[in-house]
């Protein structure tokens, strides 16, 4: 397994999603009143209306109430972002979203989908030193053997040192902080070593 295509694949998932929020998302993010259109879900009983705003971009936001509303709504909660196949969970675990994992995984979100680079949510969290969310994922029965396209497991994703993949969260950090995305480099060189131990 080479360790440079592991950084280069979270590199380009990191920068799809991006680009995805920033040139597929509406501008209603933070404006829960205009949550609702003429488009709504209707699978029996069910007559919710799904918000305007992707559900990518409401997780993206810290838009809980448009998520809910999307799960009530029975919109594809699993629904690949368009660029890096990246699902609603694994975007919730990227941003350390856990009432938002919470509320996908108890709404039936599947656990094991991968994104364009055989990435999971597993991976995901991992990576960006989300132990909270691990741990939701381990306790749900989530996949830990997957490997990504690279070959890595999430367990590998962690397994090195901080210092050989500093530059990638550099470079996904300063991408990624316009939509919010905070990276504590002390608390991941912690959580690192961590989130390797629960993955063992």
């Amino acid at each position: 397994m080479n360790k440079s295509h592991i950084k280069t694949d979270l590199l380009i998932t990191a920068f799809m999603l991006l680009l995805m929020v920033l040139s597929g998302c509406n501008d209603n993010l933070d404006n829960p009143s205009s949550k609702n259109d003429s488009n709504h879900t209707v699978t029996g009983e069910n007559t919710h209306k799904a918000p305007k705003v992707d559900i990518h971009a409401a997780i993206v936001s810290s838009n809980v109430e448009a998520l809910k509303q999307h799960i009530l709504a029975k919109s594809d909660i699993n629904q690949k972002d368009p660029f890096g196949g990246s699902s609603p969970l694994m975007t919730a675990a990227l941003f350390d979203k856990q009432e938002m994992v919470t509320l996908l995984i108890d709404a039936g979100a599947l656990l094991n989908v991968k994104n364009n680079d055989g990435s999971t949510a597993l991976h995901t969290a991992a990576f960006f030193g989300r132990p909270a969310i691990v741990k939701l994922l381990l306790d749900k029965g989530v996949d830990t053997s997957i490997k990504n396209n690279t070959g890595a497991t999430a367990f590998d994703s962690v397994a090195g040192s901080f210092d050989d993949v500093k530059p990638y969260y550099d470079m996904i950090g300063q991408s990624l902080a316009p939509m919010g995305l905070v990276l504590d480099y002390d608390d991941l060189k912690t959580t690192r070593p961590v989130i390797a131990e629960m993955l063992k």
